[in-house]
């Protein structure tokens, strides 16, 4: 099963994707992680994302998506996986649709007051 799930920051996506990942024994990919990883490295890449997130700008699309790509083909996807805060706009959702299928697409609605408190 190949599912994303959706929200605001806070909303509890990372909570519910590790508990998705455990009950269907799928892996959890978060755009985050990814990110953070790669930038604690100390090639080209890692200091171009490094500067990119250390100047609270957003990681271009066309990289993104070939991140997710790269990722999703490891064996260990082969069963499905859930995308953690991917895709994050339409854009990238539609360049998504060009490389994979997705089974579901989980939103996860918190009201305001909720989302202020967390």
């Amino acid at each position: 099963m190949k599912i994303i799930l959706l929200g605001v920051p806070g909303s509890g996506k990372g909570t519910q994707a590790k508990l998705i990942s455990k009950e269907y024994n799928i892996p959890q990919i978060s755009m985050g992680d990814i990110l953070r990883n790669i930038a604690a490295g100390n090639d080209k890449t890692a200091k171009k994302i490094n500067n990119i997130m250390t100047n609270g700008d957003l990681v271009p699309d066309i990289l993104t998506l070939e991140l997710i790509e790269k990722r999703i083909k490891q064996e260990d996807c082969k069963n499905g996986y859930i995308l953690d805060g991917f895709p994050r706009d339409l854009n990238q959702a539609k360049e998504l649709k060009k490389i994979t299928d997705i089974d579901k697409a989980i939103f996860i609605h918190l009201s305001e007051d909720v989302v202020v408190e967390r």
